[in-house]
This record gives structure tokens, C-alpha cells and sequence, in this order.
């Protein structure tokens, strides 16, 4: 017997069995992890070369979609603004269905992704309750085109001027004062709106009250002389000098004539000046308003 084993001390010994044992019980497991590793090294591989190619099919599909949607909304002249907010949005859902397409591939549970997906959608609509009516109200108003950039429109709350923009969420006009005014969408979607500009010519409506002691034919034959000389008034559809009303203090005429759009309001003005002068120079008088007073005394 080796008298060494006497002089080391037990501990000693007990030690080293352990290392013995843990160095047999890890090679053991690196043998264990060799062997899964080379019997699942196939599958882990064509896992990722098929989501590589799944992936480069997606996008180069992704992409031929974009531009075939891109032809298809400039052939049905769609406004810019609707276009490429729906481009970006087909792009995006794509690929995040491509995104899950592929993680699925690789093996990885996708409930999780789609849950996420539903639980974001939702948080972000509570958030958004009035930017999404906007946005439905942009679509809507870029979709049916109840006016285009450049026209003069009204409100039913009485906002009125000329179109210089239309987002997806808001539109800007540019008032007669030259002040920019912002509508949300939301809102201009629902309200009534007057397009003055919409039909490419505008009907200037306006009356001119004569005295009740005036011609009121030799007064109609004036204004109709006024407005046949107008260079901007159209003749078709023809002009029209209406009596409309008996009022308080005159009899109201209606001046009614057809134009172009740019040329309405110096129409407007020139008819306006001119009727007064033919007026004036006929001696038929546009009175201004008045009231009769009677005084009875106790005689």
C-alpha cells in the first residue's frame, strides 16, 4: 500500500473526487449538447434559409403591390395627400404580416405578436378618439370631393373662403381678409358646405331698390341695357332684372347675372356702380330707408 495516501489529508481527497465527478458530469452534458446541436443543426438551418427567402419574396412583393396601388390611385386621380397616406398604410400592414410571417418560420409562438398587435390597436384608438374622426373625415372629404384646392366654400358655421390645402386631418382656407383658417375634418365632414366655385361659374344675385314713383318697366330696361354692355356678364344662361319685392321704403329689383369665377367679383362691382349711374342719370331715385310720421293734434 502506497504510504502517501496516509499523509494526504482526507478533505483533500474528497476534493478531488468531486472535481473527478463534476469534469465526468459536464463532458457528459457537452456530449449531450454536441449531439442535439448536430441533430438539430439541419432543421435550425433550413428554418432560417427558408425565412431569408421568405422575407426577400416579401419585400420585392411588398413592393411590386405599392406600385401597382400607386398606378391604380393616379389613374382614379386620387388627391396626393389620400394617396400616399394609403400607400404608406398598405406598406406598413405588409409588412408587419410579413415581420410575423417570418418569426413564425422560425419557430417563435406568434399568439403573443398578435395579441400585442390587438392590445396596441386598441390603446392607441381610446387615445386617438378625435384624431381618428378626423382622419375618417379626411378620407372622406379626399375620397368624394365635395371641393378641391382652390375653391371658395362656406360652412354651415359660417366659415367661408378659398381652399389652399387638404390634409388628412384638417384643411386650411385663406379668407377674403387673407387670414388662414384650420378645420378638422371631423367636423367639415358633417356640417353643410357651399361650393361657390364647384360648377366653374358664379351668379351674382343683388337687388336695387327704386322709389314706389318710378317706371319700374323704364327702370328694368335701364338695368337690362347695363348689364347686356357688361363685358364680363355671360349670355347664356341669360341675364335677368326681377322685381322681387314690394318693401317698406322701395321696390326691390334683383340683379341676376352669370360669370366666370375669376372674373365674379369684378363683375359684381362694375354692375353695382353702373346700375347706380344709369339710375341717376335716368332721375329714378334709389331711396334710402325711411318712415312716415304722422302728428295728430288735439284741436
Amino acid at each position: 500500500m502506497d504510504e502517501s495516501q496516509y499523509l494526504l489529508p482526507k478533505s483533500f481527497l474528497v476534493m478531488q473526487d468531486l472535481s473527478s465527478t463534476n469534469i465526468d458530469n459536464l463532458q457528459g452534458h457537452w456530449n449531450k449538447f454536441a449531439e442535439a446541436a448536430i441533430e438539430f443543426a439541419p432543421r435550425i438551418a433550413t428554418a432560417v434559409l427558408s425565412a431569408i427567402i421568405i422575407l426577400l419574396i416579401g419585400l420585392w412583393v411588398i413592393s411590386l403591390i405599392r406600385r401597382l396601388t400607386n398606378k391604380i390611385f393616379e389613374k382614379r386621380n386620387l388627391d396626393r395627400s389620400l394617396r400616399t397616406f394609403l400607400s404608406n398604410l398598405i406598406n406598413w400592414t405588409l409588412k408587419i404580416l410579413l415581420f410575423i410571417v417570418v418569426v413564425s418560420q422560425l419557430g417563435v409562438q406568434t399568439s403573443a405578436f398578435i395579441a400585442l398587435i390587438g392590445a396596441g390597436g386598441l390603446a392607441i384608438g381610446l387615445a386617438l378618439q378625435g384624431s381618428l374622426a378626423n382622419f375618417a373625415g379626411g378620407v372622406l372629404i379626399l375620397t368624394l370631393r365635395p371641393f378641391r384646392v382652390g375653391d371658395f366654400i362656406s360652412t354651415s358655421s359660417g366659415t367661408s373662403g378659398s381652399v389652399v390645402a387638404i390634409d388628412i386631418f384638417s384643411t386650411k382656407l385663406n379668407t377674403p381678409q387673407n387670414q388662414r383658417i384650420v378645420i378638422p375634418n371631423g367636423e367639415l365632414s358633417n356640417s353643410s358646405i357651399t361650393n361657390f366655385t364647384a360648377l366653374g361659374t358664379r351668379r351674382t344675385w343683388f337687388d336695387i331698390g327704386v322709389s314706389y314713383g318710378a317706371n319700374l318697366k323704364e327702370a328694368k330696361e335701364i338695368l337690362t341695357k347695363v348689364v347686356t354692355n357688361n363685358e364680363f356678364a355671360f349670355k347664356e344662361p341669360a341675364p335677368q332684372i326681377m322685381v322681387t319685392e314690394l318693401g317698406d321704403s322701395a321696390v326691390n329689383l334683383s340683379v341676376r347675372v352669370t360669370t366666370s369665377n375669376e372674373n365674379f367679383w369684378v363683375m359684381h362691382e362694375q354692375l353695382i356702380i353702373d346700375c347706380k349711374e344709369a339710375l341717376d342719370k335716368a332721375g329714378i331715385e334709389i331711396p334710402f330707408p325711411q318712415r312716415d310720421v304722422h302728428v295728430y293734434s288735439k284741436s
